[in-house]
C-alpha cells in the first residue's frame, strides 16, 4: 500500500509539512523513516504469502 505524505504525517501525528522539511532539510532522518515505512510493507507482504502457503499446506496437506 503506497502511503501520501498527508497519510505518513497522520502516522507520526505531525503536520505534512514538517514532514516536507524533513525530506529537504534532515535527509537522513527522513530516509530512515522511508526505509522503516518500506519494511513494514515487505514484512506485511511476506506475513500474507506465508498464509497464502499455509492455506495451500492446509487444503492440499504435505507432500514430503
Amino acid at each position: 500500500m503506497k502511503l501520501t505524505q498527508q497519510d505518513m504525517a497522520r502516522l507520526f501525528d505531525i503536520d505534512p509539512r514538517t514532514l516536507r522539511n524533513w525530506r529537504k532539510d534532515k535527509p537522513f532522518l527522513y530516509a530512515t523513516i522511508m526505509k522503516g515505512l518500506s519494511f513494514d510493507e515487505i514484512v506485511e507482504a511476506q506475513k500474507e504469502s506465508y498464509e497464502k502457503v499455509k492455506e495451500l499446506q492446509e487444503k492440499y496437506g504435505n507432500s514430503k
